[in-house]
């Protein structure tokens, strides 16, 4: 969107939210921007969520796990959960045999685990990026 329709957007001159959306920059509220590639599409990826146990949960382990998990290039996300699992991952993959390799090759050698549990995403149902939040 350009800085003239977000600013008649919002109710601002085009200066004034210029200003603002530096100011947003500058303090880290607004963290970058990009384009969303839909991979089936362009690349006609698999996206596999997995679940991943680990063995202990020391500052020690978890540190060791997440510079781990940070060189896997087929992991798009992580996230360190609450519950059952330990961390929640998301997974681009090419096919099953793919997903085997990633399985084989990056994730059954992650330091500390225990337990991958893979399900397989059959199609997005709603996918947001960015917005305003409901009241």
């Amino acid at each position: 969107m350009s800085n003239a329709d977000l600013a008649e957007r919002v109710g601002l001159s085009p200066s004034a939210c210029l200003r603002r959306v530096k100011m947003l920059e500058e303090k880290g509220i607004i963290r970058g921007y990009h384009a969303v590639i839909d991979d089936r599409s362009v690349h006609n990826l698999t996206t596999v969520i997995v679940q991943i146990t680990l063995e202990r949960l020391t500052d020690e382990s978890l540190r060791r796990f997440e510079a781990r998990i940070k060189e896997c290039a087929d992991i798009r996300e992580c996230y360190l959960m609450t519950g059952e699992a330990d961390y929640l991952l998301h997974v681009a993959a090419r096919d099953l045999a793919d997903y085997e390799r990633i399985h084989k090759e990056e994730l059954s050698r992650l330091p500390g685990v225990v337990r991958i549990q893979s399900n397989f995403a059959i199609r997005p149902v709603v996918q947001r990026w960015s917005g305003t939040l409901s009241p």
